[in-house]
C-alpha cells in the first residue's frame, strides 16, 4: 500500500521493464493505494476493488506508514485506519505487516501508537511478556518526560539529558518493532558499488540576507501580523450561523464519540483548520515569495467570490429551508449554501457581520498580494502591481 504518487515506485518490480532490476525475482504482489481503502468500486490499476479480498494478504507492506498515525473519528462510514485494520490485518488469513517511512513521528511521540497497533491487531498488552506491559501508557509516558525537557533552560536541553529522562519501556518497544538504517551503516554493511554511493556532502554556507536582494518585502513581522488579522471567515461558516439555527446544524455535523461519552463539534474543526491556514501561508512564504503571491492570490479571488454569491442570493427572494431537510450535495442548492464538505444556508447564517469579515480579509489580502507581487517586478515586463 503506498501513495498513489508512489505506487510506479512498487508497479515497476512486478513488470516485464528494464528498469525492473529485480526482475529474476519473479516478484508477485499487488500493489493499492492510500486512498483505495476508502473506496468500493472502481478500479486501482488492474484490480477491481469491488470484489476485491482484502483479508487474503500474508504480508502487508505499507508505504510511508505515517499517513496512518492518526485516526480521526468521521460522521459517517470508517477511516482508512479502519478499514486497514477490520478488512485486512485482522480479516481472513494471519497478516504480518511491514511499515516504511522516513519520519515515524511528525509531531508526538503517540504518533506511533496507531502504527504499531496495526502489528499488535490493536491489543494494546501484545508486548507484555517483552517488558511492555501497556503500549499505550508507555509512548504516553514517554511523551510527557520529552515535554518535560522541553521546558528545560537551553543549557539543559541535552540530548543525554533526554535519553535519560526516557522511560525504558520506550527505548524496549523501539528495539522490538524498529529497523533503522543509517548512512553510516549502509555503508559499512552493503556493497555501494552496487546500490551506489551517497551524495557527496558538502560543508554548509551560513548565508544572512533578507526576503528579497532589492528589499521590496515588508519584514516578515509585519507580514506575520497582517496575516494574524486574517479572519479567513470563508473557512469558518458555522461560526456565522444564527443563533436560533445553532442546534440544527449541531444535530448535522457534530460528531458523537467513545461510545456516545463525547461530541466533537464541527465548529472546532474549522477553527483548528483556520490556524493551519495561518502556518500554511508563513510556510508557503517560507518556499518563496512566488508560492505566497499564488496562494494569497487564489485566497483572494475565493473571497471576492463569495461576497458576490452573498450580495446576488440577498438581492433574490429564495425559499425556507431547513438544513436538516436538504440534500446538500445537490447543485441545484450550490447558490443558496456556503462551504465546501460542511455546508451552511447563507439565509441562517448573521451576514452582516459574515459580509465585515469578509471584506476586511479581502482588502488584507489585497494588500498582502500587491506587497508580494512587487518582489522582482522590475524583471516582469507589463507588471502594474494591480490585484
Amino acid at each position: 500500500m503506498a501513495p498513489k504518487k508512489l505506487r510506479e515506485n512498487w508497479t515497476v518490480y512486478t513488470v516485464n521493464d528494464k528498469r525492473n532490476l529485480l526482475a529474476a525475482d519473479r516478484f508477485g504482489y499487488d500493489v493499492l493505494n492510500h486512498t483505495d481503502l476508502s473506496r468500493d468500486k472502481g478500479r486501482s490499476g488492474e484490480i477491481n476493488l469491488e470484489t476485491l479480498n482484502w483479508g487474503n494478504y500474508d504480508l502487508i507492506v505499507i508505504d510511508e506508514s505515517h499517513n496512518f498515525r492518526n485516526n480521526n473519528a468521521k460522521k459517517e462510514g470508517v477511516t482508512r485506519y479502519q478499514r486497514l485494520m477490520e478488512d485486512v490485518i485482522k480479516s481472513g488469513v494471519k497478516t504480518k505487516v511491514l511499515m516504511l517511512s522516513a519520519t515515524p513521528v511528525n509531531n508526538r511521540l503517540n504518533d506511533l501508537k496507531n502504527q504499531v497497533s496495526f502489528i499488535t491487531e490493536g491489543v494494546d498488552s501484545a508486548f507484555d511478556a517483552q517488558g511492555v506491559a501497556s503500549i499505550d501508557l508507555t509512548l504516553r509516558r514517554a511523551q510527557t518526560q520529552f515535554n518535560a525537557w522541553v521546558n528545560l533552560p537551553e543549557e539543559n536541553r541535552t540530548t543525554e539529558r533526554l535519553l535519560d529522562s526516557l522511560h525504558f519501556g520506550y527505548f524496549r518497544l523501539l528495539d522490538l518493532l524498529t529497523i533503522a538504517r543509517s548512512r553510516k551503516h549502509i555503508e559499512k554493511y552493503y556493497d555501494t558499488a552496487e546500490i551506489g554511493k551517497f551524495p557527496e556532502r558538502l560543508q554548509p554556507k551560513n548565508i544572512k540576507a533578507d526576503i528579497d536582494k532589492e528589499n521590496q518585502f515588508p519584514p516578515l513581522k509585519e507580514i506575520n501580523r497582517n496575516i494574524k488579522l486574517l479572519s479567513l471567515a470563508a473557512y469558518a461558516p458555522l461560526d456565522y450561523v444564527l443563533e436560533g439555527k445553532k442546534e440544527e446544524y449541531s444535530r448535522k455535523y457534530d460528531q458523537q464519540v467513545r461510545g456516545g461519552k463525547g461530541v466533537l463539534k464541527q465548529a472546532d474543526r474549522e477553527r483548528s483548520l483556520i490556524h493551519l491556514m495561518r502556518v500554511n501561508l508563513l510556510k508557503r512564504m517560507e518556499s518563496s515569495i512566488h508560492s505566497f503571491a499564488l496562494t494569497v492570490e487564489k485566497l483572494h479571488s475565493s473571497v471576492g467570490t463569495l461576497l458576490e454569491k452573498i450580495e446576488k442570493h440577498q438581492m433574490s427572494e429564495v425559499e425556507e429551508l431547513s438544513i436538516e431537510d436538504i440534500e446538500t450535495d445537490s447543485s441545484e442548492l450550490d447558490d443558496m449554501m456556503i462551504g465546501r464538505k460542511i455546508k451552511v444556508l447563507i439565509q441562517d447564517m448573521d451576514l452582516i457581520r459574515l459580509k465585515q469579515d469578509l471584506t476586511a480579509d479581502h482588502l488584507l489580502l489585497g494588500f498582502l498580494l500587491r506587497e508580494a507581487q512587487q518582489v522582482g517586478s522590475l524583471n516582469r515586463p507589463g507588471f502594474t502591481g494591480d490585484c
